[in-house]
């Protein structure tokens, strides 16, 4: 009777319980189910803003790279014009002192011009050619120096270092190397700026360029009229060993 009567309370007892642990287990469940869909939910904003992150990049790569196309028309069409404008310009009167230039017989001679006076820098137009040169010559970050050199010739237009950043322009490009850049970069330096301390090098590095592009009887060329246009200078040296080693 006793056995019973305890069976009777028991069975019960254990029945309600095991309902109350498989409700507790179904909470469990249904809680871990909404943590997984929140993470999950979660984790996919997460790849939609990466791939919105992308796509920006790549649409900043594609407006560089049109930018850059952009400015290589520019560049020719720069040199084009002035190579037009030195075409049409009328041959001057020979001057008395002209006769040992024009007795060189150099295919590069020009007649000697007045000397033209230069801009010369503000203070902030100082600091940003001190730091593309750093860029240049302590980081070697050419891409970067190269888009700030395009920069910097259109802020401060015609000044000093305004031909020093196209010289600095060329050099960058040899260095890289893309010779044919460099070619077009020391061409408005030798042609429009052919006065200034940066021609004779500029002249020279013309024609280490036109080398390494194959146009050597063009690098031979260029090389003699450094010889002869600017002999005392540092460049004209350099060039009379091209031609040197070029004859021999």
């Amino acid at each position: 009777m006793r056995k019973q009567l305890m069976a009777t309370v028991l069975i019960p007892l254990g029945l309600g319980l095991a309902g109350v642990v498989h409700a507790q287990s179904s909470n469990v469940s249904s809680q871990s189910s909404a943590e997984l869909f929140y993470m999950i939910q979660q984790l996919q904003g997460d790849v939609r803003r990466l791939q919105g992150r992308v796509e920006e990049q790549q649409h900043e790569i594609n407006r560089l790279q049109q930018q850059g196309r952009d400015r290589y028309v520019d560049l020719d069409q720069r040199i084009l014009d002035l190579s037009k404008a030195i075409e049409a310009r009328p041959e001057p009167a020979a001057a008395s002192s002209g006769g040992a230039s024009d007795a060189s017989g150099g295919s590069g001679s020009q007649p000697v011009q007045p000397v033209k006076v230069y801009r010369s820098p503000e203070a902030d137009e100082k600091q940003a050619y001190d730091e593309i040169i750093s860029l240049i010559r302590n980081d070697k970050d050419y891409d970067t120096a190269i888009s700030r050199l395009y920069d910097f010739v259109d802020k401060y237009p015609e000044g000093d270092l305004t031909v020093n950043a196209y010289y600095w322009l060329g050099e960058v490009y040899l260095a890289k190397p893309q010779p044919e850049q460099a070619k077009q970069a020391f061409t408005i330096v030798a042609t429009r700026y052919s006065d200034h301390r940066k021609a004779p090098d500029a002249v020279y590095k013309l024609g280490v360029a036109l080398d390494r592009l194959g146009e050597k009887d063009e690098a031979v060329r260029r090389m003699q009229s450094v010889v002869d246009r600017y002999p005392q200078s540092s460049a004209a040296d350099l060039a009379k060993k091209y031609l040197d080693s070029a004859g021999s």
